[in-house]
């Protein structure tokens, strides 16, 4: 399967268009096809899609139209739409997609030869077919839109330069002539048009397209062409030879131009490079203040290599100019190096002889900034240290643009001098794979593509730690990638096998921003490496330190200007894979192994805790643990209501998952089975199996260990739910029957009366209803007995469902409403909506359809109160069904595409029975 993306959206199968639908559906597989294979949540597909503009439906839409997304796609080997714990996500292959293709094809030519260069540009400009994402609207897509236009000029302009370096001018003066015409202000493509036009024998042509460009310059903007486009008009002017193809052009002394090498290969960064461009290349106003970008980021990130590339980018903008110091800010091998250093160096640069640099240091720095004063000089400022070695050195005209790099945030220098930050993040995965591929050729990664994504997948995204890599092959050709995806994959080795054995190494480099860290910020940054991630929370962070969330702010602020941990959202924290892997590295060295399991233990209480208490909230009638008090230091977080619930659950998910296998891991086993017994409602009633399988799994040992009978028996239980939810049988009937087993010898008739209740389930829904009832009714004896109100209420509803599902209606009523009643008594909304679910099943098959209507939309809007997309799965279903009894076949296909949409989120094992009703509904829509 091919889309497409850089003209209108569409999507071929055989070399056939495929029909996608109508522009918002194409609009959803837009947002999916420009991220492939990375989860996106649906707040960002909605506001992807409808920005502000949103209706009050727009997630119900939102399913609809990935569910018809799902049909498009059917049958495309490798494609397909799924659900990750941070959204939804598009799996293919990338290059399936034109934008991606078109990229890669720009980062070939970038490292390739001039004539192949030029071929693999011409390739990737033929995919374009008109306006990307034609017929679409909104902010995301003009943004997106405007970002692919810039990319695609810049390859054309890359294109054009090499092409007539090579001498073929001829093909294309046409397309000059367009597009000149199309952007008459662009000094580049008028360049080009001109050598080209000279080159092909027509100067008068040449002269006149320089002449049209001049005009437009002064009439529009009040300028002349910058010194590059006038150099080459006096050329053409004067018939220079240095302008036949081939010959080289003579260096000329000029200002100073400091400026060290640009990266050999440079990707990505676009954003960014925008950004600068943005801010520093306009013309300054009279009364402006200074122009200064602030490249920000962690070590090895790429900061400089940013600044450099964008400089040289940029050289004509800056004709009288560029000046660059390494201020060695994070250099272990030397001091910072002082302001007045920096101004002697400059006036040295800005011709001053010995003899007229004033002795006092002052002096020489109004010199510096009368030197420069009005003129376009960029002032490149690497690695500085803080705000206090950068302000000195700015220039006091606005003609000057200043570009300064740090691995702190340099907050002073925004609030003060209105410098504008650009902050560098980690390489995406096309990034990175477009890095390595132009070092290490498409080829290399492609004979070896497993290794090659562990590179990626370990290097994460780190330029530094990229480039260690490609070094490495580089200068050991005949090691195969495997071995060094399989050194990078083992965490004790990681480090070290990005370690080049010289200077400058991964380590060294995080090293040299950790040991500017103040003692308190210290020790958090190692304590984080415990954390078992993805993010971290400020109660988190402060159970770690084992200090109140007020205490634990302000070394958590301090490892953000150090760009060793980034706030993605308030209060959410993440940390590298690579500085993780250094913290921990730290944390061995320096922190005791029994504070290292103390902070452990204060952070699984704090989750505990907190988690045990939401879980009440989300299910009040569910019996609670015996918690032991929480250990000094852990923050348990408060949570007062349902939502307040749901969402803790909801944004603490991975981390709740991941810590069950901490826990185990650091044999705490107390917090290893009791943590997963307090995410079984939640998970049960997002439809989130596995994970509830699998945290019962590690509960299920962590139990043994403990030798914990009640422990074990609930496991059991819970892994025999979990199970049959998954429709595994076999297994699920195994564990119940442990489950029995262990609560009839402790004696727990509540247990056994729970017990019963699952097994009666897994039977029904085999439709064993006679073997069902009489568990069922075993269950309501047993609760009844212990006086356990709650579960007598949901026995004696399950008692009344297999009565109707045997057909005897009107005993099912009989026991349905006493349920009813008793879930309502006892405020029971999970239990309220489960009965109405099985009251308005009794009442649809006395055929009193209008009734069970009812019944069910009560339940349907109980169960979308309480966030269970489990019991909106069920009464949905059993919804489209009253609809079609009653004939209104559409409003039945609508609540079985809800349905379905439900299912399709976490791959329930049913949806084929809702999808073989909903093709029954269309055949019937069509026969009416």
């Amino acid at each position: 399967m091919e889309f497409r993306v850089l003209g209108s959206v569409e999507a071929w199968v055989d070399g056939k268009a495929v029909d996608v639908g109508p522009a918002r559906l194409r609009s959803v597989l837009a947002a999916f096809l420009v991220e492939p294979n990375q989860p996106i949540s649906s707040d960002r597909l909605v506001e992807r899609v409808w920005a502000d503009r949103a209706p009050a439906g727009a997630r119900d839409t939102l399913r609809t139209y990935l569910t018809r997304l799902r049909r498009v796609i059917a049958g495309a080997d490798g494609v397909r739409i799924g659900r990750r714990a941070g959204g939804y996500v598009l799996t293919l292959d990338p290059l399936t997609v034109d934008v991606h293709r078109f990229r890669a094809l720009i980062g070939q030519a970038r490292v390739a030869d001039e004539p192949a260069a030029a071929d693999l540009l011409g390739r990737a400009l033929a995919l374009w077919r008109g306006e990307p994402f034609a017929g679409l609207d909104g902010e995301w897509i003009s943004a997106l839109r405007a970002e692919l236009e810039a990319e695609r000029v810049e390859a054309e302009l890359e294109h054009v330069d090499l092409v007539l370096r090579l001498g073929r001018h001829r093909e294309v003066v046409a397309g000059l002539v367009t597009r000149a015409a199309e952007r008459p202000l662009d000094e580049r493509l008028a360049g080009q048009l001109v050598l080209a036009l000279h080159r092909s024998g027509r100067q008068a042509d040449a002269l006149d397209a320089y002449q049209r460009i001049r005009t437009r310059l002064a009439e529009e903007l009040g300028s002349d062409p910058g010194p590059a486009l006038q150099r080459l008009h006096h050329q053409v002017l004067a018939r220079d030879a240095a302008l036949d193809v081939g010959v080289a052009r003579p260096v000329t002394a000029g200002p100073p131009r400091q400026l060290p090498a640009p990266p050999r290969l440079f990707t990505g960064r676009r954003r960014q490079l925008d950004a600068l461009t943005a801010y520093l290349a306009g013309e300054a106003e009279p009364g402006a203040d200074l122009v200064i970008a602030l490249i920000g980021g962690t070590g090895g990130i790429g900061k400089t290599w940013l600044a450099l590339h964008w400089a040289h980018r940029n050289l004509d903008r800056f004709p009288d100019g560029q000046l660059y110091v390494n201020l060695r800010g994070f250099d272990p091998r030397a001091q910072p190096v002082s302001p007045e250093v920096v101004v002697r160096g400059f006036l040295d640069a800005l011709g001053v002889p010995p003899s007229g640099i004033p002795a006092d240091p002052d002096a020489q720095a109004a010199l510096y900034r009368t030197l420069v004063a009005d003129r376009k000089v960029l002032v490149v400022l690497d690695n500085a240290a803080d705000a206090g070695q950068v302000t000195p050195l700015l220039p006091g005209s606005p003609a000057c643009a200043v570009l300064v790099t740090s691995r702190n945030k340099l907050t002073s220098l925004v609030t003060t001098h209105g410098a504008r930050p650009v902050s560098l993040e980690m390489f995406s995965h096309d990034e990175a794979r477009d890095l390595l591929a132009g070092h290490l050729g498409a080829d290399r990664l492609a004979a070896e593509p497993e290794a090659a994504e562990g590179l990626l997948r370990h290097c994460a995204g780190l330029p530094l730690a990229l480039g260690i890599v490609t070094a490495r092959v580089a200068t050991h050709p005949g090691i195969p990638l495997a071995v060094l995806a399989d050194e990078l994959g083992d965490h004790s080795t990681r480090l070290d096998a990005l370690d080049t054995g010289e200077d400058l190494d991964v380590r060294a480099v995080f090293s040299w921003s950790y040991r500017t860290l103040s003692p308190a910020a210290a020790r958090l940054f190692r304590l984080l490496s415990l954390h078992p991630g993805p993010e971290i929370s400020l109660a988190a962070a402060a159970s770690l330190a084992g200090c109140p969330t007020g205490g634990v702010r302000p070394p958590l602020a301090e490892l953000g200007r150090a760009h060793l941990l980034t706030e993605h959202r308030p209060g959410r924290h993440t940390v590298h894979d690579l500085l993780r892997a250094y913290a921990i590295e730290l944390a061995d060295r320096h922190d005791p192994a029994e504070d290292q399991h103390r902070a452990v233990r204060r952070l699984l209480d704090h989750l505990l805790h907190t988690a045990h208490a939401a879980d009440r909230l989300l299910e009040p009638h569910r019996d609670p643990l015996a918690l032991t008090d929480p250990a000094p230091g852990a923050v348990v977080q408060r949570v007062t209501d349902h939502r307040q619930a749901l969402d803790w659950f909801r944004g603490e998910l991975p981390v709740l998952v991941s810590a069950v296998g901490l826990a185990a891991g650091h044999r705490m086993d107390e917090h290893a089975w009791r943590l997963p017994w307090t995410l079984v409602t939640f998970l049960d009633r997002s439809g989130l199996w596995p994970d509830y399988v699998a945290t019962q799994r590690t509960a299920l040992e962590a139990a043994h260990r403990r030798g914990d009978r009640d422990g074990q028996a609930r496991t059991h239980r819970l892994l025999g739910n979990a199970l049959g939810r998954l429709g595994r049988d076999d297994e699920a009937r195994a564990h119940l029957a442990e489950a029995l087993g262990l609560y009839a010898e402790i004696e727990d008739p509540i247990g056994l009366a729970r017990t019963h209740r699952a097994i009666c389930w897994l039977l029904g829904q085999r439709e064993r209803h006679t073997e069902a009832i009489r568990h069922a009714t075993r269950a309501l004896e047993l609760f009844r007995s212990a006086g356990h109100r709650s579960g007598e209420a949901r026995a004696l509803n399950a008692v009344g469902w297999y009565h109707s599902l045997l057909g005897d209606h009107r005993r099912a009523l009989e026991k349905c409403e006493q349920a009813l009643a008793l879930h309502r008594e006892l405020g029971s909304k999970d239990g309220e909506a489960a009965t109405l679910d099985s009251v308005g099943f009794v009442h649809h098959h006395l055929g009193d359809h209008v009734r069970a209507e009812a019944c069910y939309r009560q339940a349907l809007g109980l169960y979308e109160e309480l966030g269970d997309r489990n019991g909106m799965v069920e009464t949905l279903d059993h919804l489209g069904d009253t609809h079609s009894a009653l004939g209104d076949h559409e409003a039945a296909t609508r609540a079985w595409r809800r349905t379905l949409a439900l299912m399709e989120e976490v791959d329930h094992p049913d949806s084929a029975q809702i999808r073989a009703k909903i093709a029954r509904s269309h055949q019937r829509n069509a026969s009416g």
